[in-house]
């Protein structure tokens, strides 16, 4: 056998052998702890006896409503504990869980954990190489601590809000929990260094995530302005402050496209592709300083253009020139792009109650071996199995657990 061959036959997923306890629920925390699982860490999720998970029971879709299409979206690959941890029983399991756990991550209002006998200062002593994550609105301490912080409230004070929408017009929502999602992908860094930490140290971090902090860290990049002057931006609709033409604009068939030219060198090939070489000449919109002086004017003239010929008229056109454009696409056309199709982000999975179903799969492409995707998990799915391997209970001790723990 070559030397890659007897790589990738001792080859693991890079979070293998990786044990966390998941107490988290909705959308942050599990987003995080699904990005663990995707790297191959075994994700133990506790979840309410008879309710579990909030999102179990969020809106239904008509000809759905047996289904958790919520859940499903964030939950892959992990294995589904009920535990009530208001129960003595509960939450001894839990304890001796955490005993054997590497991670904790929970997203409890702060506080919360601690009262139920589940917080960092709880479990440390009892494993001093655990690394504990906390996710929440505004973080463990703090004027706002004890705010609930839903990701739309998140996208108000971050300012994200005030940038969102048309000139003029009230502050606009991102139709997206970017938030949620965001403070999720920087736990999930943050415990993977703190596990690499531990390794070294032989003691594991606490790391405290909210998610307002999240959002200012996702908007720093775009906020020099702010930063350096003290000046806040106003809203610019689907346009971009610094650079003409960039905007939607409406083709003949009724698709929008997005298009910047994002530098001077783009603005004679942008030309060509819309069949305008004679703008090319004009000195107002010679440079991008002269475009945003005329911007309004030019502006017209493009959507005019565009207005003329059908998306799939232009999209050759475009990419011949290798000017930045996509189609704005709706959820379905996005999941069915053919790009989206290539990587291959969209997975299909057998959940044991709905059957085939898909999901939205990490996104990356690694060399190497790869964790397995498995379905999301029925509500203590595996309470018998994790009970038995983590712990080593025997049968008797599992089922007097399972009949303390029966829903009511």
């Amino acid at each position: 056998m070559s030397d890659e061959g007897e790589m990738s036959a001792g080859a693991q997923a890079p979070l293998a052998g990786v044990r966390v306890l998941d107490l988290t629920q909705v959308i942050a925390g599990p987003y995080c702890t699904a990005m663990l699982a995707d790297m191959g860490a075994e994700v133990v999720k506790i979840e309410r006896p008879g309710t579990g998970d909030d999102l179990r029971s969020v809106h239904r879709y008509e000809g759905r409503e047996e289904h958790e299409d919520y859940f499903y979206a964030n939950n892959r690959s992990k294995k589904s504990v009920a535990v009530d941890l208001k129960k003595p029983g509960g939450r001894s399991a839990a304890h001796e869980l955490a005993r054997r756990a590497d991670v904790l991550v929970e997203n409890f209002s702060p506080g919360t954990a601690h009262r139920l006998g589940m917080g960092w200062e709880d479990l440390s002593p009892l494993n001093p190489r655990l690394v504990y994550c906390s996710l929440s609105g505004f973080g463990q301490d703090g004027p706002y601590r004890d705010r609930p912080g839903l990701d739309p409230i998140l996208q108000a004070v971050s300012g994200v809000m005030s940038v969102t929408g048309l000139p003029g017009e009230e502050p606009r929502m991102i139709g997206s929990p970017l938030a949620d999602v965001m403070a999720g992908m920087f736990s999930a860094f943050a415990v993977v260094s703190a596990l690499q930490a531990a390794s070294r140290e032989g003691r594991g971090r606490r790391i405290d995530v909210s998610l307002q902090d999240a959002m200012l860290a996702g908007l720093g990049p775009r906020m020099g302005e702010t930063l350096q002057a003290g000046i806040s931006p106003g809203r610019w609709g689907n346009e971009n402050p610094m650079r003409v033409p960039a905007n939607t604009y409406r083709t003949s068939d009724g698709r929008y496209l997005a298009i910047i030219v994002q530098n001077d060198r783009f603005w004679p090939l942008f030309c060509r592709a819309m069949d305008r070489e004679d703008l090319i000449g004009e000195e107002r919109f010679a440079t991008m300083a002269g475009r945003l002086e005329h911007r309004e004017e030019l502006d017209g003239i493009v959507a005019r253009v565009f207005s003329e010929r059908p998306s799939a008229a232009w999209t050759p056109r475009l990419e011949a020139e290798r000017i930045p454009f996509a189609l704005v696409n709706d959820f379905a056309e996005a999941l069915d792009d053919p790009q989206a199709r290539h990587r291959g982000i969209v997975c299909e999975l057998t959940h044991p109650a709905s059957g085939p179903i898909r999901v939205v799969g990490p996104p990356w492409i690694m060399t190497g071996a790869q964790a397995e995707m498995t379905s999301p998990p029925l509500l203590g799915q595996h309470t018998e199995e994790i009970l038995r391997e983590w712990i080593g209970w025997n049968q008797a001790q599992i089922q007097a657990f399972l009949v303390d723990h029966a829903p009511e």
